[in-house]
């Protein structure tokens, strides 16, 4: 979906759209249930993944973060990564790199 659809989808520019992106603008609650419903997916869809406060202890004193990195560059990789994904044009392949990458990140969190 292009920037400008999405935006027209949600009630906002695609400049506006362009800064959820970059993480130059915060997205409120609102507007992200606005996002889940243009894009067709439940908002829980942005949070798979996250690390529930207390969960895995990450944002304890001493411990570090997963993988090594800071909000910061996981929030600019994210986007990239994001990119890139949809940018693939065939559900069905973008369905399997999804599952690999799951696959990936278990296989990570089993060897720690």
């Amino acid at each position: 979906m292009s920037q400008e659809r999405l935006g027209e989808a949600i009630g906002v520019t695609f400049q506006q759209v362009q800064k959820y992106e970059r993480g130059a603008s915060r997205v409120s609650a609102g507007r992200l249930h606005s996002l889940a419903g243009a894009l067709g997916v439940p908002v829980s869809y942005f949070f798979e993944g996250a690390a529930v406060a207390g969960g895995d202890g990450a944002s304890e004193p001493g411990k570090r973060p997963a993988a090594c990195e800071t909000p910061q560059s996981m929030s600019r990789e994210t986007l990239e990564l994001l990119r890139a994904y949809y940018r693939i044009p065939y559900p069905a392949i973008r369905r399997h790199l999804f599952e690999l990458t799951k696959a990936i990140a278990k296989a990570c969190v089993e060897i720690d």
